[in-house]
This record gives C-alpha cells, structure tokens and sequence, in this order.
C-alpha cells in the first residue's frame, strides 16, 4: 500500500485543505485517491466533499465509504453518542485493494480516541502508511508539532515531513526542522478566495518543491 496519513496537530488545523493540495501537487505523477476514513460532525462538516471541490477531484480520485456520525466531538464520543462502536478490522476492510495511491486524513490529532482501547495512532499503525503533519505557523506550534513528532517516533510511525499552514513564520519552521529533525515540505498562507484555481496555483508551485513526498506516493 502506497500513500500518506494526513495528521494534524490540532483539530481544525487544515488536514482537508492540505489533502487537496496534495491532490493537485501529485496527480499528475501518480494516480491517487482520498480517502476521510472517520468523519464526525457530518451534518457541519463533509470533509470528503469539500476535498472534491478544492481538489478539483474525479469521481475515481475520491473514495466515499467510511464512518459518518453526527455531532463534531471525538470519534470515541461521536460513536458511543450514536448507540455504534468503530472497528478498525472492520474499517480496513472497506478499503480496495487497486495500485492507487492514498491520501488519507484522520479525524482530529494522532491520539484522537477511536474506541475504548484504540487511538488514531492505532489506525495509522494499522495502514502503515508514513505520516504527513499538518501544523499551524503562529504561536504554539512548535510545542505542538514536536509533541506530534514524539508521539508518532514512540509507536514507530515514519514521518514523511510536516506542513504548516498560516501566515509565514520562518522562526517557527527553523525551529520545527531542527528540534523536531523533519522536513517542512510547505509553509501555506491563507488563501482566500480559498478555491480550487487558487489552492491548484499554490499547491504545483510552492507545495513540496523538492519533490520529497514523490518517494511514499510511488
């Protein structure tokens, strides 16, 4: 299985706006697919949907099974709340197997709790996929994004490199790319009108430049 886990640091942090830009940045050296295994908050919120609009996706490029609960808590809580338990075993199970290659987003940051016993780190370590962060750029971030790394390193989890989104901080990303020993493969302003042109325009030029990704899409 090829791909990435898009992670974040926080919940809210632009994991789907980040899976779009991947989207646009790659799809035109490998076939890829996404994929929100977990969502909840889907009467607010259908991140698949927004990632079809601002990836400018085919029908092909999007995989649309998965967990779908209301209200926009934890997915432990979303489930308990809707009489449903996730199951991992269960969840891998809906995934086909194809030579694409994934880009897949979590719900919420790594330890997230999904069950009773398992957190979001026990479905990246499921898939076995290397993980892409997603960071703010203000204040904060570092302690965040290196307790992100720290966690992910613990359970053995590889991580392909971090992005970081908001008004550019270059302070912040030396001291990411250091402390955290970690490429930062894109520094993503707000873009507004946030739209497909603008995120497809940002996303070839400025996502990745090095091409660092290619090698876990490949």
């Amino acid at each position: 299985m090829k791909g990435l886990f898009v992670t974040g640091t926080d919940t809210g942090v632009g994991k789907t706006v980040a899976a779009a830009a991947l989207m646009h940045r790659y799809r035109a050296s490998v076939p890829l697919c996404y994929w929100k295994p977990i969502q909840t908050g889907i009467e607010i919120d259908d991140d698949t949907a927004t990632v079809r609009r601002l990836g400018a996706c085919a029908d092909e490029e999007v995989l649309g099974v998965g967990v779908r609960l209301p209200k926009p808590v934890s997915p432990h809580l979303a489930a308990r709340w809707a009489g449903r338990r996730i199951d991992l075993a269960e969840l891998r199970g809906t995934l086909p197997r194809s030579d694409t290659s994934w880009i897949i987003e979590g719900a919420g940051g790594v330890l997230a709790p999904i069950n009773e016993t398992q957190t979001m780190a026990d479905w990246m370590a499921s898939l076995a996929l290397p993980v892409l962060i997603v960071a703010r750029s203000g204040l904060g971030t570092i302690n965040h994004t290196l307790l992100t790394l720290e966690a992910l390193r613990m359970r053995r989890l590889r991580v392909a490199g971090v992005v970081m989104i908001g008004e550019l901080n270059p302070e912040n990303r030396a001291a990411i790319e250091e402390y955290g020993r970690v490429p930062v493969v894109g520094e993503m302003p707000v873009l507004a009108p946030l739209d497909a042109g603008l995120l497809a325009s940002w996303s070839v030029t400025h996502l990745d430049p090095q091409a660092l990704l290619l090698e876990f899409l490949r």
